[in-house]
Parts: C-alpha cells; structure tokens; sequence
C-alpha cells in the first residue's frame, strides 16, 4: 500500500494543478542555474520527494556536468525513485539521501550551496518553523545562492508574510508567481546579505500531523 508521501507524488498523472506548479518550479530552478557563477554548482533540495522538479530540469540543462546535488527525502520509496531517474539521466554529481530534511546535519558537506529548493515544505509546518526555516537558510547558502520555495495561498494567506521573513532574512525576491487555477504559489529569492556558517545539530522544522497541515486542511 502506498504511504500518504507516495500517493501524493502519484497525482501528478492525472492532477492538472500540480503539472502547472511543477512546471513553474522547473522554470525557476533553470532560471537560478542559467545565472550561477561558473564551476561546479551546489544544490540542495529539501523533501526533495522523488527529484522530478530539478532532475527534470538537469536532464537537459548544458551545465548538468557542473552540478553537485543533494536530494534529501525521509520517504525511502521516493528515495528509490529519486535514485532510478538519477542512473536513467547519468547524473553522476547527484546524490539521493534517506534522512531528516528538517535538520541541519543533512545537508553537511554539501553546503554552502548556490540553489537551495524548499519545495513542498511550507505547507505542511507551523508559521513559526516557516520563519525559523528561512531564517537558517543564510547558513545554507553561498555568495547570491538562489533559493526555490512554493506555498498555497490558501485561506489565511500567509504568502505575503513569508515574502517579508525573506527580504528579512537578508534576500531579495527575483519573482514569485501565482500558478494559474490553483492555489499554489512559487518564489525564487537570491541571497543578498553575507551567507553565515553552518550550524550542525540544527532542527529546521518538524512536520505536523495529517489532520493540521495547512496543505491538508485547505484541500
């Protein structure tokens, strides 16, 4: 039987919605590797789930040689997904880690990164762990890293606040779109004050039960 993560990830065949989101996250995420500086690029992606948001842009991309990726997921079905598409596109600097996305110590040594993606995260924890989340991520991020994050705009709305816990986090919104027909709401954010050192040992966020989740709620 499949896990409630599974089954979620299983409606992209036949949810319209979640297709235009998706396309949306590819678009910002080819945009934030068309404008990373040359050499290797580091990209970490948070409840990566199966990678079909950055590993369909890397199958394509000329800088796919450059990228040095990590994909953290706790779901170890989508971990395997993760890892099948990563050996069907040769996508040698990519790795697919079964861990805790919402501690720090999963992303050791693969940061400082230049995109960070916080994609189907926001939706599913408490506004404070939201603003703690974003608050973090300097210590995640390179020189001008860019980060990809999405939240429904479902009712309260609190989009325009996680706008304003970025520009205080020390970024600077580059673009943040509406997905048409939808709730769902995409930004790309570029880091413009100094990045901080890493901090191990660190929870992020801790994901809330079904029942109260904000995404689950609002369905």
């Amino acid at each position: 039987m499949a896990t409630d993560w599974v089954a979620w990830h299983d409606q992209y065949a036949t949810d319209a919605a979640l297709l235009r989101r998706l396309e949306v996250v590819r678009r910002l995420i080819r945009t934030a590797l068309d404008s990373a500086p040359a050499g290797e690029i580091h990209a970490v992606s948070m409840c990566a789930g199966d990678g079909r948001d950055i590993l369909g842009v890397l199958a394509d991309h000329p800088r796919r040689r450059d990228v040095r990726a990590r994909l953290v997921e706790l779901e170890p079905a989508l971990v395997e997904r993760a890892r099948a598409e990563v050996g069907r596109h040769d996508l040698e600097g990519v790795e697919v880690l079964c861990s805790d996305a919402g501690r720090t110590d999963a992303y050791e040594g693969a940061v400082p990164a230049q995109v960070v993606l916080v994609c189907g995260v926001f939706g599913n924890i408490t506004d404070d762990d939201i603003r703690g989340t974003i608050d973090h991520l300097p210590e995640l991020c390179a020189p001008g890293a860019s980060v990809v994050w999405t939240r429904g705009s479902f009712d309260p709305d609190i989009t325009p606040r996680v706008r304003r816990w970025f520009r205080d986090a020390g970024f600077v919104e580059l673009d943040f779109v509406r997905v048409p027909e939808s709730t769902a709401t995409v930004g790309l954010q570029r880091l413009r004050a100094e990045p901080r050192p890493f901090l191990g040992g660190v929870q992020l966020f801790t994901f809330l039960a079904e029942e109260e989740r904000p995404s689950r709620k609002n369905r």
